[in-house]
């Protein structure tokens, strides 16, 4: 990359961060014990912090009644990666929205060590993140924050044209990404969006495909009504299994179901809320009651119903990050200067797609995320039945530490 001689007069970079997160086989200089106590800590840290994003996240998202899917790991990753560019009032901003741990080797550890854990090999599921950077080849980026960017984040740099051969760029781009989540998120970036002022691009991919523990008879599915309001419904796949033994939890306002996928590493929860009024429970979302949920799971046997859905999402964040007080960064005033040296830069978009579809063999989710950075200038109780036909709230957790991979709301699985 080339020596940066930015001329006096604003000029636009765009800088886009694609979904969540690769694997690094090593994060510390210090010794192996020491090494593994710091990831240790800055795992927890970071699955600490990627929860309560996701939550906040959710209820600042401004999507009206529809269904809601993303990854909030996915773009709290792509975030963490602008983050290491950031200084003063924009990286405390970033920070408090997010929850990043303040020290920085226990947040670029624990952001490692996540990555290592979901890239682990499991012949029972299909688990993968994966980074990337893409620079203006006559452009310099510091080498402190591209050497991060590729050291705990994995995003090794590619130099291409976006001055000369725009087109070429975006396509191989766009490529990347489809290829990184099995052509699920395709045209990430549409003609014009990459412009021949664009100097970096981070990407970022991830994509899951996994298969129930206990799979959903097919023969059992009927199409039922599902409440999308108090007076209508719509007829929906309802799939179906009696008798099974799940983990499930019940309060007066809501039932709890965990399903697990097969390999054992992951699982999908269910919020039920009894009523139609899902968002009384979407009001009372919060990492406390979510742990008070998530402890009160035992093991019983459960009548399931829940519907096979598939479905595309897509958000602008500005709005929604700007509501969690992460306002600097896409102001004139913003300091990425960690980046390049300079105080020029500014995020101008966070834009995230998603897929999801739910059937009877299992789970496929992908996602992908955008920052467009410019350059500025006793008696046996009754077998309970868990009929979700109605809308829910659910979620996709790595089971052992309950990182939330992907969160979303059904309204309407036809939708």
């Amino acid at each position: 990359m080339g020596n940066h001689h930015g001329p006096q007069a604003r000029r636009v970079v765009a800088l886009a961060i694609v979904v969540s997160s690769v694997a690094l086989a090593s994060v510390l200089r210090a010794g192996p014990a020491d090494q593994k106590a710091v990831a240790n800590s800055g795992m927890a840290a970071v699955v600490d912090a990627n929860n309560r994003f996701a939550i906040d996240l959710y209820s600042a998202l401004d999507v009206g009644a529809g269904n809601v899917f993303f990854s909030p790991f996915s773009i709290a990753t792509a975030l963490a990666m602008a983050f290491e560019g950031a200084r003063g009032t924009t990286a405390d901003e970033m920070q408090k929205a997010l929850h990043f741990p303040r020290d920085d080797d226990a947040r670029r550890s624990g952001f490692a060590a996540v990555q290592q854990t979901i890239n682990h090999p499991n012949a029972a599921h299909r688990l993968n993140v994966a980074n990337a950077l893409w620079a203006q080849r006559d452009y310099r980026f510091l080498s402190t924050y591209t050497d991060i960017v590729r050291r705990y984040y994995g995003g090794t740099a590619t130099n291409v044209d976006f001055l000369h051969a725009n087109a070429d760029a975006t396509r191989t781009i766009d490529r990347w990404i489809a290829d990184k989540t099995n052509d699920k998120i395709k045209g990430m970036f549409p003609p014009g969006s990459l412009s021949s002022t664009t100097r970096l691009v981070l990407t970022n991919a991830i994509y899951f495909k996994g298969r129930w523990i206990s799979e959903f008879d097919k023969k059992l599915t009927t199409d039922e009504d599902f409440r999308v309001g108090s007076r209508s419904a719509v007829k929906v796949p309802l799939m179906q299994t009696s008798g099974g033994t799940f983990k499930y939890a019940e309060t007066p306002e809501l039932q709890i179901l965990e399903l697990p996928y097969q390999g054992g590493e992951l699982v999908m929860r269910i919020v039920l809320p009894r009523t139609d009024d899902l968002r009384s429970l979407e009001k009372s979302l919060s990492m406390v009651r979510l742990t008070a949920w998530t402890n009160a799971l035992k093991h019983q046997r459960v009548d399931v119903f829940i519907p096979r859905f598939t479905f595309n999402a897509r958000y602008s964040l500005n709005d929604s990050l700007d509501k969690l007080g992460m306002r600097t960064a896409f102001s004139a005033a913003a300091d990425l200067s960690g980046m390049d040296g300079t105080r020029d830069l500014s995020i101008q978009a966070v834009i995230h797609q998603a897929f999801v579809d739910v059937n009877e063999e299992g789970t496929e989710a992908a996602a992908a995320t955008g920052i467009a950075v410019v350059e500025a200038t006793a008696i046996q109780p009754p077998v309970p039945v868990f009929r979700a036909d109605h809308p829910f709230v659910f979620m996709i957790q790595q089971a052992k530490s309950g990182n939330i991979l992907f969160l979303g709301r059904v309204a309407n699985p036809k939708a």
